[in-house]
């Protein structure tokens, strides 16, 4: 078989704010930026990789969820425990000095973890838990 993985979404509440995140801080290229309702759907993606993408889209959105969905997503939103995405980066120090100078909230500072990644950790402006693993 010859699978990739081509997108995966993230929510997000405030698109702007997710689009200096995404595109400003973390240097990813915007790929689509689509208004329907009121609602932005935004596709991001590293420059050097065309084949995958993450869709912030707005939370919540599927037909058929109800009020009470709704609101528990966005109560795990408000907690960072609803949406997630580990990225990787060869300068994790770099990385991690860039971001924290850009204000984003820190969750962890680089780490070698007991299980063999070194890594750190943000919360995007939605709340996404945001991981970074260092790559050779």
């Amino acid at each position: 078989m010859d699978i990739t993985i081509h997108s995966t979404f993230l929510p997000h509440n405030d698109p702007d704010a997710a689009l200096t995140f995404y595109r400003d801080t973390l240097g990813f290229e915007v790929r689509n930026d689509v208004d329907y309702g009121g609602m932005r759907w935004i596709t991001v993606g590293p420059p050097d990789q065309p084949g995958t993408s993450i869709v912030l889209t707005p939370p919540a959105v599927t037909p058929g969820l109800t009020d009470d969905e709704r609101r528990t997503i966005t109560e795990m939103m408000a907690k960072g425990t609803y949406g997630m995405i580990i990225l990787a980066s060869a300068d994790l120090d770099g990385t991690f000095e860039r971001l924290q100078a850009s204000g984003a909230e820190v969750i962890q500072e680089p780490t070698e973890q007991p299980y063999g990644v070194r890594d750190c950790a943000f919360r995007d402006p939605a709340g996404n838990h945001v991981r970074i693993n260092q790559v050779s």
